[in-house]
Order: structure tokens, then C-alpha cells, then sequence
């Protein structure tokens, strides 16, 4: 008998900007991936306040999801799915942010596709803001800091939990929320870059505007969740926060103090707020030594102890080792680098691959919050190639997956409420971090190149057929 339960959300996740493609079609506004090039593992994409005619955009076009999503959910129901997590993207509902009346061409599309997903018996999982600032927001009121971005994520909120009540349940407020308390969340999350164009590792960072625009999508989210609990009582809200587990890399108490320092305030403090409900007591000293002061109009704190959400989900791909040492040597990851671990292998990418991590982050996350824990992003970007009759095998994929699928077990059986399991692209699409299609991690191949080029066709990869077998033994077959 399988350990998870009869109802585990076996599933994919996809976000609007970097597979829907469709940029400007049906009254859909710029938003900041819109404005973004493309780049590489070694020269970083740029972010351009006005479009260069030279310049490759790649998610314009992605993979065109957005002509093409019947076939792929009719691929994802072949796997087998159970849910399909993705996420609307605010400028194909609202072109500036700050419309009063939604683009009802953009309200239909999501119709279709959720429509679709029913259709197969797959679950909606529906990520209401993914890295998705309207660019026009961006040039009214620098982003996130200006607080009236918190009334048009409102109505953005209104309109698509009535829309499409009945048949979405799940629903996440921001993706990677915690991305903010990193400077390389002021292109990703924050939209706090008003008037820059250059490298997206150059964007300047105050800390002080970056920590208030964070305090606003933490009130903004609050807010969603509590118009859900109120009008909504069969919605189920949950965050989403990008783990970077974290190892001291001895046993020396400064090594273990700062992996402390640095697990609060990049992987707890904004579940902390989102969870429980209130700033942290830790965050004090931290702002203090940092000179930001968080400004909070009356009621804020009120607003977020009102807005909890019922589920916590978290994306996972690596984990680091922290220490005082400024001599060691350092290596990639997701949104940060960290130093490595001599005990880990790491992928093309220079991401270190730790399975063990993801049943230590489970077990972490259930003893903090005690609430159902969903695993919505985990996988591996990898170069595949197709074979000469057409075939692709990519069992270092299925590597990656069967580890991590198996110490997720693990956590079941160390008594965490895991609830669901959703690998990032399931489908070939843009890197978030690079703008590639080299960096694949689906278990569908899509023929888009890194020049624009491409068929768009889709092909099966070798992990699609093992993903189907993992699903449909609920997890047992491995």
C-alpha cells in the first residue's frame, strides 16, 4: 500500500510568463518578463525599459502555450496528472494593472484552459501572481513600493476568485514571495526597478525600498486570503516560498549562528508572516542593523493576522552550506549561491543535487507550521538532446526525480502532511534565471531554441513514461 494518501495531488508546474507566450495578443499589457532578454549561464539577461529592436524577448512567443495548451493538458492527462499547477498572468486580466474593467478576452482564455484541465479530471492549482509585475506598474509607482498596488492586486483578486469560483480551489498568492528579501527579487518579485535597463545582476538595490515593496505584497497577500476565507469558504490559500535549505559547513558555533542568521531570514521570515501571522521576533535586529524601518499604515498588522493561509508549499532544487570563512569555495543555485558541499554532486548548471534535503526541509517545514505541506517545484535543468529517431532520453532526469520522490516518501513516513507533488516544467519552457530553452526541465521536449527558432512540436521524453508509472502506483513504482 502506498504511503501517500488516495488523494495526493501528483501533478506539474508552469507559470504564465515563461510558457504562455502571446505577449501582446487579445489586449494583453507588457508585464516585467515581457521586457527581459534573453542570456546565459555566464552572460545574464537584460531588463530594458523600452523594447530594442535587436533584442530577443523570449517569452513573446515561449512555447505558445496559449495556442497550444489543449495538447499539452491532453499530454499532462496522458501522465496521469492529478493537478496542474499554473498561474494567470495580471496583465492578460488587467493590460496596466490598473484597469477598472477586466479584459474579458483574457478572462476566457483561463476559462478554457481550466475548462480543459477539469475536463481531464486534472485540479486546477492556480499561482495568482508569478513573477508577473505589469510593467506599467513598474513605471507608475516603482512596483511593489507603491502601496496603492495593494488595491489593484485586489481587484485583480476579486475578479478572477468570482470568475472562476466552482471550479478552482487551490489557490498561492505570490510565488517565491521570499525572493524579495534578496536584491535579485527586485526584477523577479518586486518590480522596484522604475527607468533601468542593463543586466538583471546589476539592478540597483536599496534594501529599504525593497523590504517596504516586500511589506506590501505581505499585506497584499493577507488581504487575498482573507477575501477567500470571508466570500469563498471552499477556496484553499496557500503561500509559496523558495527554499534554500542551508547547512552550517562546520561544527563551529560561528558557522552554525550565521546558518541560523541566514535560514531566518531567507526561508522563514515570510511563511512566518504568512503562517503565523506577525512579524518575526527575530526580524527586529535584523532591520535595525540593516537600517530599514517598515513603515505599516493601521491595521496592518491587524490585516495580517486575519489572512493566514491554510497550506504552505515551497519550491526545492538545492540546498547550501553557510560559514564564516570567507576562503571557501562557492557554487550556484536558485535566485543564491552558497558554498559547496563537498558531500553533493552538482548539475550543468552548478546547482547542487541533495534529495536528502528536500526529506529535511519536509520534516523542518511540518514541525514549524503543522499545516499540510505541498512540494510545488523540484526538478532538474539539464541540456537533452534528441536521438536520430527522435527519441530522448534523459535518465539523469529521472535520477533527480526518483531521489527526490523517494526521501519525500521518507517524509510521509516521518509523519509530515505532504499533500501534493507538482515538478517544475513539465513541460520544456523559458529558465526563469537565464531566459534559455537549453535549460530544459520537462518531461515534454519542445523544439524552441535559444535564437527563437523552433517547430514548437512536442516530444515525449523518457521521464514522461516513468512519471506515468509513478502516478499511477500513487508513488510505489520508482
Amino acid at each position: 500500500m502506498s504511503v501517500f494518501k488516495k488523494d495526493f495531488l501528483w501533478g506539474g508546474a508552469t507559470a504564465a510568463n515563461q510558457l504562455e507566450g502571446a505577449w501582446n495578443v487579445d489586449g494583453k499589457g507588457p508585464s516585467v518578463p515581457d521586457m527581459c532578454t534573453n542570456g546565459t549561464h555566464e552572460t545574464p539577461k537584460r531588463v530594458t525599459a523600452e523594447f530594442e529592436a535587436d533584442a530577443l524577448y523570449p517569452s513573446h512567443e515561449a512555447i505558445d502555450f496559449y495556442h497550444h495548451y489543449r495538447e499539452d493538458i491532453a499530454l499532462f492527462a496522458e501522465m496521469g496528472f492529478k493537478c496542474f499547477r499554473f498561474s494567470i498572468a495580471w496583465t492578460r486580466i488587467f493590460p496596466t494593472g490598473m484597469e477598472e474593467t477586466p479584459n474579458e478576452a483574457g478572462l476566457s482564455f483561463y476559462d478554457r484552459v481550466i475548462d480543459e484541465c477539469l475536463s481531464h479530471g486534472i485540479e486546477p492549482l492556480v499561482t495568482i501572481s508569478h513573477y508577473e509585475m505589469p510593467y506599467a506598474l513598474v513605471e507608475k509607482c516603482n512596483g511593489w513600493y507603491g502601496r496603492e498596488c495593494i488595491d489593484h492586486f485586489m481587484r485583480f483578486c476579486e475578479t478572477i476568485f468570482e470568475r472562476y469560483r466552482g471550479r478552482v480551489r487551490y489557490w498561492l498568492t505570490f510565488n517565491e514571495i521570499n525572493s524579495g528579501t534578496l536584491p535579485h527579487g527586485v526584477v523577479l518579485s518586486l518590480g522596484t526597478l522604475k527607468g533601468y535597463t542593463g543586466p538583471t545582476t546589476e539592478v540597483p538595490d536599496e534594501p529599504q525600498v525593497r523590504f517596504q515593496a516586500l511589506h506590501h505584497q505581505l499585506v497584499a497577500s493577507a488581504k487575498a486570503v482573507r477575501l477567500a476565507h470571508q466570500k469563498y469558504p471552499e477556496f484553499k490559500m496557500g503561500n509559496m516560498i523558495c527554499f534554500i535549505t542551508m547547512y552550517p559547513y562546520s561544527c563551529n558555533p560561528d558557522d552554525v549562528l550565521k546558518c541560523q542568521r541566514e535560514m531566518r531570514m531567507m526561508n522563514w521570515f515570510c511563511s512566518d508572516v504568512q503562517v503565523r501571522g506577525s512579524y518575526p521576533a527575530y526580524a527586529k535586529r535584523w532591520f535595525d542593523e540593516k537600517g530599514i524601518s517598515i513603515h505599516m499604515e493601521p491595521g496592518d498588522e491587524a490585516l495580517l493576522k486575519e489572512g493566514t493561509v491554510d497550506f504552505y508549499t515551497f519550491s526545492y532544487y538545492v540546498s547550501n552550506c553557510v560559514s564564516v570563512d570567507p576562503s571557501l569555495a562557492r557554487v550556484e543555485g536558485n535566485i543564491m549561491s552558497g558554498l559547496k558541499n563537498p558531500y553533493l554532486e552538482t548539475s550543468e548548471w552548478g546547482w547542487q543535487i541533495d534529495p536528502k534535503g528536500l526529506r529535511y526541509t519536509l520534516n523542518e517545514i511540518y514541525d514549524r507550521y503543522q499545516i499540510p505541506v505541498m512540494v510545488v517545484e523540484n526538478g532538474l535543468g539539464a541540456r537533452d538532446v534528441i536521438e536520430p529517431d527522435g527519441s530522448i532520453h534523459d535518465d539523469y532526469r529521472v535520477d533527480y526525480l526518483r531521489e527526490h520522490v523517494r526521501q519525500m516518501r521518507e517524509a510521509v513516513l516521518d509523519g509530515v502532511d505532504v499533500m501534493g507533488y507538482t515538478p517544475w516544467g513539465c513541460i520544456d519552457l523559458v529558465s526563469a534565471s537565464t531566459g534559455e530553452m537549453a535549460k530544459r526541465y520537462g518531461m515534454i521536449y519542445v523544439e524552441k531554441y535559444d535564437d527563437g527558432t523552433g517547430s514548437l512540436a512536442r516530444r515525449k521524453k523518457d521521464s514522461f513514461e516513468w512519471y506515468r508509472r509513478v502516478i499511477a502506483s500513487n508513488g510505489e513504482t520508482l
